[in-house]
């Protein structure tokens, strides 16, 4: 299964939020697990920015679910 396509996956600004406050971090304590900034936690949730593959798995990562859960479902089919 291709989680990832060729174009830059857009991240589920609303499905990070809500993974975020289910596991009661704060967007400092998301960006420390995942070792990228405060600003990009809060930026991606408003989809105010435009993720690289690296940051996403990061994400992922920290808080434990696989990086396609993270990214927005394509309306193709």
């Amino acid at each position: 299964m291709d989680t990832i396509g060729a174009l830059m996956p857009q991240i589920d600004g609303e499905k990070l939020r809500e993974l975020r406050e289910r596991r009661f971090l704060s967007h400092r304590e998301l960006a420390q697990l995942a070792d990228v900034s405060p600003t990009t936690v809060l930026n991606l949730e408003k989809g105010q920015a435009e993720p690289q593959r690296r940051t996403i798995r990061k994400l992922a990562g920290a808080l434990g679910v696989e990086p396609a859960e993270l990214v927005k479902e394509s309306n193709n089919g």
